[in-house]
């Protein structure tokens, strides 16, 4: 249960700066990528900002003997560049440009219940969907 409450702890604070920051809007994402007389940097300081805040904690969480609420970190150890990593950051990248939104303020903006942002995140949930059929399809 702590885990739960701690996860949903977090989300809602991720949410919450996402939308003090503005990044919950895909005007600044799309004027971000755009390098013309529109360009916005905040997305550039957001993520500088989250950079510099993060990577002292991350440093003193490794530094740990095991998470408060899980038997082992889940730490990625993979650092192979395949095929299936330049596929999906591709399509992660288009659909970024597309649609101004990537997952976490994709969600966020659902609450404003614009018709965009919901067929941004069906498209997203149905991607997920089609990625999970297929790896189960591939370890048959």
């Amino acid at each position: 249960m702590k885990a739960l409450v701690t996860s949903l702890f977090c989300g809602l604070l991720f949410g919450l700066g996402l939308i003090i920051s503005g990044m919950s809007n895909p005007a600044r994402v799309l004027n971000f990528l755009d390098w013309s007389a529109n360009w916005d940097a905040t997305l550039a300081f957001v993520m500088g900002g989250a950079i510099a805040i993060a990577a002292p904690g991350i440093y003193w969480v490794r530094k740990q003997g095991s998470p408060l609420f899980a038997d082992k970190f889940d730490i990625p150890t993979s650092t192979t560049v395949d095929k299936k990593l330049i596929f999906g950051a591709a399509i992660f990248g288009i659909g970024w440009g597309i649609g101004g939104f990537c997952p976490g303020p994709g969600l966020v903006a659902v609450a404003t219940l614009q018709s965009d942002v919901i067929i941004f995140v069906i498209a997203m949930l149905a991607g997920m969907l089609i990625h999970h059929w297929f790896q189960s399809k591939s370890s048959d």
